[in-house]
């Protein structure tokens, strides 16, 4: 669990061989073994916005794993398994009614408690940030996981050029409103549009990222087109999908699931597995893929990275 964040980058290894992967995968179908639950809503190089990902997974031989060795998951269970209510509740259902979801031209707005406040489009976010490959482990509330090779850029680079005074302390996140696109929107049982909030030290930290891409694809639109939060050691549903706004505020911004259900979802959300949720265990998860369950790591694994963020807070009760 010890890990440096020069780790953190990705290390080239073998994955699966993509005939290996589909017999395994009518393997699981034959034997009746669900895929598994991913988190909640907003719980995947460079490339033009709009740029469509390819129907079929990528070229497998490159390979990727995490700073623990362990493989990626597979591009088509990344991409056709999500969850985004936004579209629907249902996980299958995202992708195929998100195909029509425009995506360009596209512009974030970063504003609120900063000296330089400017509104990006994608192609020069796209431009000017570095974009570096991550391997970075999701972990869902109903302990279900997944590796993800992400592909994007720090955040900490982006609040950096706005310049947050002083009086920052958290950053808010908002995610687009259309409702005629995205369905889900007129579901009268949250607060539209969704949004996020992190605490301007974890936003500034190095394992943060606003990702573009996954898989050296442009961002599939069923995970988060054109531009999404990562936060790998804390619970999916904190990772906010197609975001249009970034305010730096004063006070605790409100959340979707927090707003929704306070007594089920924190804000912090970190990974704690000596934390219950009301309704289920989070002590062990299950790798999407993997029959066998494995013991959840505190922080998702990525302790040594971002405990000291939260030294001194009781994170029972921080939940």
């Amino acid at each position: 669990m010890n890990q440096n964040l020069s780790a953190v980058p990705i290390r080239p290894s073998e994955i699966t061989p993509k005939d290996v992967y589909f017999s395994r995968r009518d393997f699981i179908k034959t034997a009746g073994v669900a895929a598994g639950s991913l988190a909640l809503a907003s719980c995947a190089p460079q490339a033009l916005p709009d740029s469509p990902a390819s129907e079929n997974p990528p070229a497998t031989d490159a390979g990727f794993t995490d700073e623990l060795g362990d493989p990626a998951t597979p591009y088509n269970d990344i991409t056709n398994y999500n969850n985004f209510y936004e579209f629907s509740t249902d996980k299958e259902a995202v992708a195929p009614l998100s195909a029509g979801f425009t995506t360009s031209p596209w512009t974030v707005e970063v504003y609120g408690l900063v000296n330089k406040p400017k509104t990006y489009g994608m192609e020069d976010l796209l431009a000017k940030f570095t974009q570096e490959e991550r391997v970075y482990r999701l972990r869902c509330v109903e302990a279900w996981s997944m590796v993800i090779p992400w592909t994007g850029f720090t955040l900490a680079s982006l609040l950096k050029e706005v310049e947050p005074t002083s009086d920052a302390k958290y950053v808010r996140f908002e995610t687009v409103h259309r409702p005629d696109e995205m369905k889900g929107q007129n579901s009268p049982f949250y607060v539209w549009p969704y949004q996020e909030g992190l605490r301007l030290d974890e936003a500034l930290n190095d394992l943060t990222l606003l990702a573009t891409g996954l898989y050296g694809e442009p961002m599939p639109k069923q995970d988060g087109a054109p531009i999404r939060l990562v936060v790998p050691w804390k619970y999916g549903f904190k990772s906010i999908k197609s975001i249009v706004k970034i305010e730096l505020v004063r006070e605790q911004p409100n959340t979707l699931w927090n707003t929704a259900a306070p007594n089920e979802y924190g804000f912090y959300s970190n990974v704690n597995p000596d934390v219950p949720h009301p309704r289920w265990s989070q002590a062990t998860e299950r790798r999407i893929g993997e029959f066998n369950r494995r013991p959840t790591l505190p922080f998702n694994g990525y302790a040594e990275q971002v405990a000291s963020l939260y030294q001194g807070m009781d994170l029972k009760a921080n939940y």
